[in-house]
Order: C-alpha cells, then structure tokens, then sequence
C-alpha cells in the first residue's frame, strides 16, 4: 500500500472522540509506519463527538477526492428522547427544557415523518462548526454569544421509524440523507412536530456512499491491521 500516492482508510469512530482527534491518532500510527514526521490526511465528513461510524480517512493525493466523497449520500441511525430538548439536541448538554408528550402515538410519529422526507430547509445547530463571521458556531455558542444560523436546502431520501416505546418516550429512526444534514437539527423539528420536545441520546452512520459500518476497522483493531499492510512505494 502507497500511503503518498494515496489510500481510503475506513474508522468506525468511537464515542465521545471528535473526528479530527480519530485523524490525527491514525495519521500518527500511519507516519510512524512510514518512518515520516506527518503524512497527508484528511477525512470526508464531520461526525459529531457523541456520534459513532463510518470515517472515511484520505491519505497522500487522495485527499483531492474528499470533496466529491463528501457529496455521497449517508445513512444513520438515532435514537431520540421526546417531551425534552437540550441547547446542543443531544446529550453534551443537560436539558433546559420540558414538554408534555401524552398526545404522542406511534401513528402521529409517522405522519409527521412523512412530512420531511424529500428538499427540506434546515436551521444548522448553534453548536456545529457552520462558520459564522469567520468563526465556528459552537466556540461562540460555548462563549454564551447568540448565534443566529440561517435555514439551508438538505434532501432527506428516506425517514423510517424503526422503534417506539409509549413507556420512555423514545423514538429510533433510520435516516437515509444528502450532504449538510444535521440529523440534530432533525431531531429537534421532529420533536417541535411533534408538538413536543426532543434531542438525540444515539447516534451513529452506519454508510457514507458505498462504504458500510461493517467495512470499518475499530481503534482496537486499526494498529493490528497496520502492521500486516505491505508499504510500497
């Protein structure tokens, strides 16, 4: 394998790890590897620390393909907490607000799924990396600064209820979209549908374009795949 000319590595990234730490660890196994102080890399598509799978890793010139990589359809699956939301939509932050979800019924969830399926416009989280004014929105969120993000076009293909249980209120869905959704984003609206609350407990990408979870290695088993790869040059 030529890391320089260029190579796709496939990370189920773990919990709680940002997307650029996952990089920079693989980029440091690969260099040592190599015997280089630092070899190109670069990911194709944010995934949120609280967040787990599909991290498509590019090495050396196949860098230059992480854009139209970026432009393949995802899929995820989540896991939603009604009749509460928190200021991130998902469980970084302790809830700041409650709503009743007695009205709540398993066909009521799928009616209002069905309204977001297909171009929908979405409100980016204030805690996202959308740049606002030159800056990241969350380090303006984290500063207690208000952050006013403007609705953007995504295209959700499909919305599947896959799980509801009445007793805890929680929802799980399977959500296949394009580029720049914010499956966040989503869970809040679906809860505001709803004419209740939500935020995400669960998340994880389970495909970017053709790559499944079930192609990606795990930090654990990464180091161990290393050492059988052959270097070429």
């Amino acid at each position: 394998m030529d890391f320089n000319e260029g190579a796709f590595i496939y990370i189920n990234k773990p919990y709680r790890m940002s997307s650029f730490g996952a990089l920079a660890h693989i980029r440091y196994l690969i260099s040592k590897k190599m015997h280089v102080k630092r070899i190109k890399t670069g990911h194709a598509g944010t995934l949120d620390p609280l967040a787990t799978g599909v991290l498509i890793l590019c090495t050396g010139k196949a860098t230059k393909q992480i854009e139209t990589l970026q432009l393949h359809d995802k899929e995820y699956t989540a896991t939603l907490q009604l009749g509460a939301t928190t200021p991130s939509f998902d469980r970084e932050h302790t809830v700041d607000m409650t709503y009743p979800t007695r009205h709540i019924t398993r066909e009521l969830i799928l009616s209002v799924l069905a309204g977001f399926v297909g171009d929908i416009q979405q409100v980016p989280p204030a805690y996202s990396a959308v740049m606002v004014d030159g800056h990241r929105a969350y380090k303006l969120a984290r500063k207690g600064s208000e952050v006013e993000l403007k609705a953007k076009p995504v295209r959700i293909d499909e919305l599947e209820l896959t799980s509801f249980d009445p007793q805890t209120m929680q929802m799980s869905i399977r959500v296949v979209c394009g580029k720049g959704t914010y499956i966040r984003s989503l869970a809040r609206d679906i809860g505001y549908a709803l004419g209740s609350g939500a935020f995400l407990t669960a998340l994880c990408r389970t495909r970017l374009g053709d790559v499944r979870i079930e192609d990606c290695q795990t930090f654990e088993s990464f180091p161990q795949w290393l050492d059988q790869v052959v270097l070429t040059k």
